[in-house]
């Protein structure tokens, strides 16, 4: 079999309506077996793409894979809080952000590990998040990349918003007799996000004013443990339709296919012609998070299939056969990739955590009152830990005006055996210890 058309699972809720045949063909220009096709649409947008560029390609998928495994691994010794893996969407990742200009601005979820890597975030700011020393990590504005997206689908009207912006600075400047170059926004989500009100929203405002926005849906066809077929009786590009845009699918594994559509859908929304909405067809191989465990929910068989799909190998396929690439340079990624995963484990190790004051000169450009007044608050309770207790005799448990103040005792941690991030089974041959973080 190759790359999934659109069929409900068998484990989708039972439906009197039949479900209507998808109308939006899938665009694939690399199969499994890594046989290039030709499209007349969108084949003419990678024509550019020869021997080297695939190579490069594959090293960027291949250093984001290590990175992401790296990731997981600290999260089960306990140096990170949490990991989304993004194991399986190389290809949907890395084309689609190739398609992408300097200019052009990034509206992730926190899933984008592959994406951040190519538009220059270091490691370290990344991993900062996720182990709980930053709400950020990066400085949008140097990377042309918003911060991650915790909440689902908040970014999306944000995407939308901003797009909106550069369209009427655009416009300013051309009134005054200045050229801008044209740019446009790509926001990031999931299959399951696709299912929230923000969305629906965001795809409102940007038809209404032909944003130059595109829509790019990793559809991994699963929202945590919800199956795609219970979300939705047909692909997600076919929805674009109802708001009155352009939808595509394509081939999430085929990583020329993706950047061949991504390259057409951000050409169109730059040159005004209104938003896009873009699905990669692709598979999560691993958990949904590092606190999930995809065993309870999904099928071996189903897993084994889309293993075989794996998009670095389709890639590496099609490089052997077609362009004569050996395994020196399969060696060398490999190596390369293990360095970047060495490096981002030192990182980690050396990162010292700030202290929680700081975080009370961030909430605010200027100082606030509410946050002063909690600043106090904060500075008597952990007053109430000393020995000799505070300096006022008291027994620290009130707030600044003299009241009781909250209930904030401490909670013990302790570390557990991590779950797999393929299989999602506790392994605790890679559980950290105490004395692994000592």
């Amino acid at each position: 079999m190759d790359a999934a058309p659109f069929t409900p699972a068998a484990h989708a809720p039972d439906r009197h309506a039949p479900t209507p045949e998808p109308r939006t063909r899938l665009v694939r220009l690399l199969d499994r077996e890594g046989v290039p096709a030709e499209d007349p649409v969108f084949s003419p947008y990678v024509a550019d793409v020869g021997a080297e560029e695939l190579r490069d390609l594959y090293r960027s998928m291949a250093l984001a894979r290590r990175f992401d495994e790296e990731a997981t691994h600290l999260q089960r010794q306990g140096q990170l809080v949490l990991w989304a893996p993004m194991r399986g969407q190389e290809a949907a990742q890395v084309g689609s952000v190739r398609a992408l200009r300097p200019t052009d601005h990034i509206f992730p979820t926190y899933r984008e590990h592959a994406v951040a890597i190519e538009r220059g975030v270091d490691p370290a700011e990344l991993l900062m998040v996720f182990r709980g020393h930053a709400a950020g990590g990066w400085k949008p504005s140097e990377h042309g990349m918003n911060v991650y997206s915790i909440v689902l689908g908040s970014q999306v009207p944000h995407a939308v918003g901003y797009a909106m912006g550069m369209d009427l600075d655009r416009r300013a400047a051309e009134e005054e007799g200045r050229e801008v170059e044209p740019a446009a926004t790509i926001a990031y989500f999931g299959d399951g996000t696709s299912t929230q009100g923000e969305v629906h929203e965001g795809m409102v405002f940007a038809a209404s004013f032909d944003a130059p926005v595109v829509f790019f849906v990793q559809n991994n066809q699963w929202a945590i443990s919800v199956p795609f077929s219970t979300q939705s009786r047909l692909p997600l590009a076919e929805r674009a339709a109802g708001y009155g845009f352009e939808g595509i699918r394509v081939d999430g594994n085929d990583v020329l296919g993706v950047l061949a559509v991504s390259r057409y859908a951000m050409e169109q929304a730059r040159a005004g012609r209104g938003p896009v909405l873009v699905e990669a067809e692709t598979y999560r191989l691993g958990a949904h998070t590092t606190a999930d465990d995809p065993t309870k929910y999904r099928r071996r068989e189903d897993e084994r299939h889309w293993a075989e799909l794996d998009p670095l190998l389709r890639l590496e396929t099609h490089l052997r056969r077609h362009h004569g690439t050996d395994d020196a340079f399969f060696d060398e990624v490999a190596a390369a990739a293990q360095e970047f995963a060495d490096q981002t484990r030192a990182h980690v190790l050396s990162m010292d955590p700030p202290s929680f004051e700081e975080f009370f000169d961030k909430a605010y450009v200027e100082r606030h009152p509410l946050i002063e007044e909690e600043r106090a608050w904060y500075a008597a309770y952990q007053a109430g830990f000393d020995e000799d207790g505070p300096e006022d005799g008291s027994d620290g448990s009130s707030g600044v005006d003299g009241t009781a103040g909250p209930d904030r005792g401490t909670q013990a941690s302790s570390l557990t055996v991590a779950a797999d991030p393929v299989t999602g089974v506790p392994d605790e041959r890679s559980a950290g210890t105490e004395e692994d973080l000592a």
